[in-house]
């Protein structure tokens, strides 16, 4: 398993990065109304197109389908699994021969409500009782979030339950203005 990290969302040309990606992918990318969305979709795919290279030794543009519930999967590649996340300050992309699940969140307030509708209450404890919550509840949310995107359901409704330790390993790394957990299955 590779992780790629970048916080140059701002550091490069985005029209010469348009044109060096697949048309699907920058399909995508143009969707957003935004420049930024835009960027952080065109800075995905770039990690992933390192990823490849320096673990597959592949460079042509990777093209995806999806499963029923828009988890992507690389074209003639079977065995490659992937995943991406961003947020407004990085974006990261996991590469690896077995699946694998990321997510990426920039600290911010945590709203109670959100914390009772997504938390259980074992989880909602450790958040209250935390000495920094926001941090506690960015850690427990980027767990659910990456291994909802490792089984490939996305959110669901199953949020209170979904972070399976026995089933599970999580690898959580907290940096200076964001949080990122890698979930994959236990062996």
């Amino acid at each position: 398993m590779k992780i790629y990290i970048s916080e140059d969302i701002w550091d490069f040309d985005l029209e010469a990065a348009l044109k060096e990606i697949s048309e699907q992918r920058r399909e995508q990318a143009l969707k957003f109304r935004h420049e930024q969305g835009q960027r952080l979709c065109v800075l995905a795919y770039q990690l992933l197109k390192h990823g490849l290279r320096e673990a597959y030794g592949i460079s042509e543009n990777p093209i995806f389908e999806y499963n029923e519930h828009g988890k992507p999967s690389i074209v003639g590649h079977p065995d490659i699994f992937f995943n991406f996340s961003h947020c407004k300050e990085a974006v990261v992309c996991a590469v690896s021969d077995q699946p694998i699940g990321v997510d990426v969140e920039g600290f911010r307030e945590y709203k109670e409500g959100l914390v009772h509708y997504t938390m259980n209450d074992e989880e909602v404890y450790e958040i209250e009782s935390a000495e920094q919550p926001e941090m506690a509840f960015i850690r427990l949310w980027t767990m659910k979030e990456a291994t909802m995107k490792l089984i490939g359901t996305g959110i669901s409704n199953d949020m209170k339950t979904v972070i399976d330790t026995q089933r599970y390993q999580y690898t959580t790394v907290e940096k200076d203005r964001y949080v990122y957990t890698v979930c994959v299955y236990r062996d």
